[in-house]
């Protein structure tokens, strides 16, 4: 991305290698690629630099729209302070502050516990699906036994499932419920996060 500098201020920007017109002069796009950097910079054009260190990760926070700005020969692309998303769910309202309803019921915007405890519940679903058929099988079929080593991985999904969802209901602020999820070293070359893991499946 690439700025066009007049007068030490921005005037306008290039998403991507274009000609233009400036002082009645006609640039072909290959200039952004052809010439020098000391030659684009002469007639006023400044490769973007991104200055993402304020940028927070999109999952969990709500980033600032990039502000520009050029100073000391150097145009910058940077974000300004990120916001926490919700971790509770709130009533929705409009702009006016008044609820938001759907068929006289009120509209619920989720927040980061809800939506998380919501992907465990499927991958949960998903890891019992393929077993389910001893279940059914065991309640239709007379003689017929869960066999151990599919109802001992079955609980274990349900109590992990459990215990994840406790631990994040516990999360009070943002930054406690991501750290959930961050895997860090151990001594012994593993990888391992405070956030429980699922068992492996029984096949």
């Amino acid at each position: 991305m690439y700025a066009l500098v007049i007068n030490n201020s921005i005037s306008k920007y290039f998403a991507y290698p274009k000609g233009f017109v400036l002082d009645g002069n006609q640039y072909p796009a290959d200039i952004f690629t052809k010439w020098t950097k000391e030659q684009k910079e002469a007639l006023g054009i400044y490769e973007v630099i991104f200055d993402d260190s304020n940028k927070k990760d999109e999952a969990y926070y709500i980033n600032t729209n990039q502000s520009f700005n050029f100073a000391d020969g150097k145009v910058t692309a940077s974000y300004g302070t990120a916001f926490d998303k919700a971790l509770e769910d709130v009533d929705a309202v409009d702009e006016d502050g008044k609820p938001i309803l759907q068929d006289g019921v009120q509209v619920v915007t989720y927040g980061l516990k809800t939506n998380k405890k919501s992907v465990i519940k499927q991958q949960a679903s998903g890891l019992l699906a393929p077993t389910d058929w001893h279940v059914i099988k065991a309640n239709e079929v007379v003689g017929y036994t869960v066999p151990t080593e599919v109802s001992t991985f079955r609980a274990d999904v349900r109590t992990k499932s459990n215990e994840m969802e406790t631990l994040i209901d516990d999360c009070s602020t943002v930054a406690e419920l991501k750290s959930l999820y961050e895997y860090t070293e151990q001594e012994d070359g593993t990888y391992s996060r405070p956030l429980p893991e699922f068992p492996k499946e029984v096949i």
